[in-house]
C-alpha cells in the first residue's frame, strides 16, 4: 500500500538561507561581531558566573585555529577586537589579553573532535548546571524540548575544573554527532554549524533545564509521545532553525549596544 501521508513542514520550509561570504576577510569579520555579540546576549541573561564560561568560533582560513573570549573581561564588556584567536596547540596567534586554560582544554578538542562545527558555548548558567547535577538527559515535555530529543548526550565523567586536553577529548566523544552535551555537576555545552546556531541551542537549552526543573518540582510531567518528539525534532531543531531563531535576539542586541562590533 502506498504511503500518502504528507511530507513534514520544517522551519527551514520557511526561512532565509544562512549568509554566503565574498572572501575569507568578510566571513572572518562577521562570526568575530557575531561572537562577540552573543557574550553580550548571554550577559544580558544572566548565564556570566565571574570568569566561567567561554564561546568560540572557528576561523574561516584556519580550521585548526579558534576565535575565543579573552580570560578575565566580563561578557558584557566583550569587543570583537578583544577576541583572541588561538591554535589547536594553546598558542595565542592574536590578541592581547590572557587565554583561559579550560576553554582551550575543552573548545580545542571539540572542534578537533567536530569538524564539522563551527562553534561551540559553555557557561555555568544557573539551570543548565542545576539540571546537570542530576546526571540526566531532558525529557521532552514541551514543543521546546524536542529539539534535543535524540539529539544530546551526557558527560558523566567530572573530575574538577577541565585543564587536561584529555578530558577535552573524552567531553568531544560524549558529544559525538550531537548537537548539545551535559555536563555532570558541570554546566551545558552546545555546537553549531554557525555562531548563531551554537549561541541559540544553548540559550533554548538553559530554558529547557529551567522548565523541566519547573515541571519536576509541580508534579509528574507528562512526556510527548516518541513519534510525536521525534516528528517535533525534525520541524524544530535544524541547523537552519538554530541560525534562524538567534537573529531577532541579534538584532535586538545590537539596537540596544552596538558598540560590541568594534
Amino acid at each position: 500500500m502506498t504511503n500518502t501521508a504528507d511530507p513534514i513542514t520544517t522551519i527551514d520550509d520557511m526561512i532565509p538561507s544562512a549568509p554566503v561570504f565574498d572572501s575569507i576577510e568578510q566571513e572572518r569579520e562577521h562570526r568575530k561581531q557575531r561572537l562577540a555579540s552573543v557574550f553580550r546576549v548571554f550577559a544580558k541573561f544572566g548565564f556570566e558566573e565571574g570568569v566561567a564560561g567561554h564561546v568560540t568560533a572557528r576561523d574561516p582560513e584556519l580550521a585548526d585555529h579558534f576565535w575565543v573570549n579573552p580570560f578575565g573581561v566580563a561578557f558584557s564588556q566583550v569587543k570583537a577586537s578583544d577576541l583572541l584567536l588561538v591554535d589547536h596547540a594553546g598558542n595565542i596567534v592574536e590578541g592581547r589579553y590572557p587565554l583561559n586554560h579550560a576553554a582551550f582544554a575543552i573548545h580545542s578538542r571539540v572542534h578537533k573532535a567536530r569538524p564539522d562545527v563551527i562553534a561551540a558555548a559553555h557557561t555555568h548558567s544557573l539551570y543548565g548546571k542545576t539540571w546537570s547535577s542530576l546526571g540526566r538527559l531532558l525529557d521532552p515535555l514541551t514543543q521546546d524540548s524536542c529539539a534535543f530529543y535524540e539529539d544530546h548526550a551526557l558527560f558523566n565523567d567530572f573530575t574538577g575544573v577541565v585543564l587536561d586536553t584529555d578530558e577535552g577529548d573524552r567531553i568531544g566523544e560524549a558529544l559525538g554527532d550531537k548537537k548539545a552535551v551535559i555536563l555532570q555537576n558541570h554546566g551545558l555545552l552546545t555546537v553549531g554549524h554557525t555562531v548563531e546556531e551554537a549561541a541559540w541551542w544553548f540559550i533554548t537549552m538553559e530554558r529547557t533545564c529551567q522548565s523541566q526543573l519547573l515541571a519536576e518540582a509541580a508534579g509528574t510531567p507528562i512526556p510527548i509521545r516518541h513519534e510525536v518528539a521525534q516528528t517535533t525534532a525534525l520541524q524544530t531543531g535544524s541547523n537552519l532553525a538554530g541560525w534562524f531563531s538567534y537573529q531577532p535576539i541579534y538584532d535586538k542586541i545590537l539596537a540596544e549596544n552596538p558598540d560590541f562590533l568594534d
